[in-house]
């Protein structure tokens, strides 16, 4: 379960997040700066884990499809006395 999450599903914005991260820690690392490992970590957190800012996937759209039943709308007119 865990390796199919981590291994699929890889979107534009997943390897944006991993190029990110791992470009601010090589930053942080040759300049020594304690915040910017901080946010390279935050940044690799959220392409491994597939998260976004929200935390719980509440900004993502669903992977999987479901039904789209519809339901009839009943209308009722309104008329002016």
């Amino acid at each position: 379960m865990i390796q199919q999450s981590l291994f699929t599903n890889w979107h534009f914005m997943r390897w944006l997040r991993l190029v990110l991260g791992i470009f601010i820690a090589i930053q942080a690392v040759q300049m020594q700066d304690t915040f910017s490992g901080f946010i390279a970590v935050f940044f690799l957190f959220q392409a491994v884990t597939n998260t976004g800012c929200c935390g719980t996937k509440n900004c993502a759209l669903p992977s999987t499809t479901e039904n789209n039943k519809t339901t009839e709308v009943e209308f009722e007119e309104i008329t002016i006395k």
